[in-house]
């Protein structure tokens, strides 16, 4: 049986100063009227009923994600004390999945991916379900890339490595690149974004985390056999304490026989505000005036406000997002840096603000 397990539990720093930590990007309307986290359900939904789902987010979000899926029940939840990265998160959901279905593929999902074409991502997912299943892979969507981008890191895939589903097999993993080496990883034609979307059987992950991340395993193992009246304590206390590790770096990068499907659809992690303007309709002059603002002598900006006009003369190229609480003014060029002003705020306990 498939099942999905969906990873909402991100601060969305980049996104600040509308993504906080008690709402961040994923229970967002930032495209259309549904969050970016209700369309990721219903982007799967004719593949994997909403039964079949696990949403692994905090108890500080789980009040909002319950508004915006109705149907879902406590069953479909599972709760992170703290964020400790994606291993943990998907290990922990792997965990609760051998309860149910230990012999079930398991598809992992961020919450706050922008796709488009919804028959070419079905089609994908569906040939990554299949490769799971017939040579037991660990198995990832590589996103062909359009642009040298350095905001994604990179997938190396063997083409003469080709698998019987049509996936291929994986050379490498890449960190974030420099524009330099993200030019040089377009015209190789032998990398792909690494999306972070990932399928693979239960038993499979399990036994990879067992092998490559020991400390993480016996933390699991330490939660399973957890009993008695102050069970929330014990489990509070053991997931705090473990590391905060990716799974690309916890398992993926070290794996043997780990596939990549080509995905060849329209998709975004929705990383930062660049992103934003990227993906949005634009003026004559270049802006992604949203609300109606006063723009004049003003080109290639992106404004959002949605309590206050805003009126700008003669800049361009600038991000300008404004809360009833606070105002980012960035260039669109260090998009990526808004996650710094989040990280000074936490370092100077700017707790109102996050």
């Amino acid at each position: 049986m498939n099942h999905a397990v969906i990873m909402a539990g991100g601060v969305g720093s980049r996104f600040w100063p509308r993504s906080r930590k008690k709402k961040p990007k994923q229970v967002l309307n930032i495209f259309g009227s549904n969050t970016l986290l209700q369309e990721t359900v219903d982007r799967i939904s004719s593949i994997i009923p909403p039964d079949n789902v696990l949403i692994v987010t905090t108890h500080e979000l789980v009040g909002y994600i319950k508004e915006q899926l109705p149907d879902f029940n406590e069953k479909n939840f599972v709760l992170e004390p703290v964020g400790r990265n994606t291993a943990p998160c998907i290990g922990l959901a792997a965990q609760r999945l051998a309860e149910i279905d230990p012999d079930g593929i398991m598809v992992v999902l961020p919450a706050d991916h922008l796709i488009t074409d919804q028959e070419r991502f079905s089609a994908c997912l569906k040939q990554a379900i299949q490769t799971a299943e017939q040579d037991d892979s660990l198995v990832t969507i590589g996103i062909t890339p359009t642009q040298p981008e350095t905001g994604y890191g990179y997938i190396q895939f063997s083409p003469d490595d080709k698998k019987a589903s049509g996936a291929y097999g994986v050379k490498t993993f890449a960190e974030k690149p420099n524009l330099e080496t993200a030019r040089l990883f377009i015209e190789s034609g032998d990398f792909l974004w690494n999306s972070g979307m990932f399928i693979w059987s239960v038993k499979r992950i399990l036994s990879e985390i067992e092998s490559s991340v020991p400390e993480l395993h016996a933390g699991l193992t330490e939660i399973k056999k957890i009993e008695g009246s102050d069970a929330d304590a014990q489990f509070n206390h053991i997931y705090s304490g473990m590391k905060a590790i990716s799974i690309d770096y916890a398992v993926m990068e070290r794996a043997q026989n780990v596939a990549v499907v080509k995905g060849d659809f329209s998709w975004s992690d929705i990383g930062n505000w660049g992103e934003v303007y990227r993906l949005s309709p634009k003026d004559k002059s270049g802006n992604v005036n949203l609300n109606n603002h006063v723009l004049i002598n003003t080109s290639n900006c992106l404004v959002d406000s949605s309590d206050r006009l805003v009126a700008t003369v003669g800049i361009q190229d600038l991000i300008i997002i404004n809360t009833p609480d606070a105002l980012l003014v960035c260039h669109r060029d260090h998009a990526q840096d808004v996650k710094r002003i989040v990280e000074y705020m936490e370092r100077r306990q700017l707790d109102k603000y996050l």
